[in-house]
């Protein structure tokens, strides 16, 4: 049975709202198979092709179609129609839903690969970096470091890039409430020095970290920014003296460390995040 234009089912027990007995819903399954009707071969459509293309009804896929450009989903010219940018919101809807660590970890994975050696993001929470994605490739310190690990962020890396981007009297209230406490016998401990050295990250982009956190430990981080062009993440490698040299350090870990930063950049710039 059908109805009177001849294109709908009847409606089965259980199924008064127009779903089905597995829980589709079929006004908004056909919804979708009009917008999917178009692509990049078919980018305009007459009625009779989107038809045909679904399989529905003429007058049924006229009445998604008259749907679709009353809510600027698509546009008309009264005998083809074709979808609008606007459907483009409806994946960055779920673009907007994938948090950081989800963008990032693909990115720190093939960094981890090229270089062998470990990489991770955080976010500057409070006086602390806060880890929030990691890709360990061997034990570098000797505290292990899981996603939420804590670290000061004046004695860190990533600490160092997040505190730099900071606007001035952000970073004064954050000197104000920390105690530079030194945690190995490199360990900037001077609020003067700090200043400097933040400068420094400015100045080159990325930040290096010799022995300050742990003794043997050497890390490079640099910003991930996001749409506002405001550092919202640090990405880093970490390595052992007995590995890397300063020179290397330099030499082999640093373009790698920020062309995958540019990299986590755009993908966020990409989701308009």
């Amino acid at each position: 049975m059908t109805q009177t234009d001849g294109s709908t089912p009847a409606r089965g027990p259980g199924d008064a709202h127009g779903g089905s007995p597995g829980g589709q819903v079929q006004s908004f399954v056909r919804g979708l198979a009009v917008i999917r009707c178009f692509d990049g071969e078919h980018s305009r459509l007459s009625l009779a092709q989107v038809a045909e293309r679904t399989g529905l009804a003429r007058a049924t896929a006229r009445r998604f179609l008259h749907t679709l450009v009353s809510l600027d989903y698509a546009n008309t010219d009264g005998n083809e129609f074709w979808l609008t940018s606007r459907v483009l919101e409806l994946g960055h809807s779920y673009l907007s839903s994938l948090s950081l660590p989800d963008i990032g970890q693909p990115r720190l994975e093939a960094l981890s690969r090229r270089i062998n050696e470990s990489s991770s993001m955080s976010v500057l929470e409070g006086p602390d970096v806060v880890y929030v994605s990691r890709v360990p490739v061997r034990r570098i310190m000797a505290v292990s470091i899981t996603i939420g690990t804590r670290f000061p962020a004046y004695a860190t890396s990533m600490g160092r890039v997040l505190l730099a981007d900071l606007a001035p009297s952000e970073l004064d209230d954050y000197l104000a409430g920390v105690s530079l406490e030194p945690l190995t016998a490199r360990t900037c401990t001077s609020t003067r020095q700090l200043r400097a050295e933040l400068q420094t990250v400015r100045d080159q982009g990325w930040s290096l970290v010799d022995q300050e956190l742990e003794v043997g430990l050497r890390s490079v981080a640099a910003p991930v920014h996001g749409a506002d062009g405001r550092a919202v993440a640090a990405v880093n490698v970490s390595t052992r003296t007995e590995v890397y040299g300063l020179d290397e350090l330099h030499r082999d870990i640093v373009p790698e460390l920020l062309a995958a930063a540019r990299a986590i950049t755009g993908d966020l710039a990409a989701q308009h995040l």
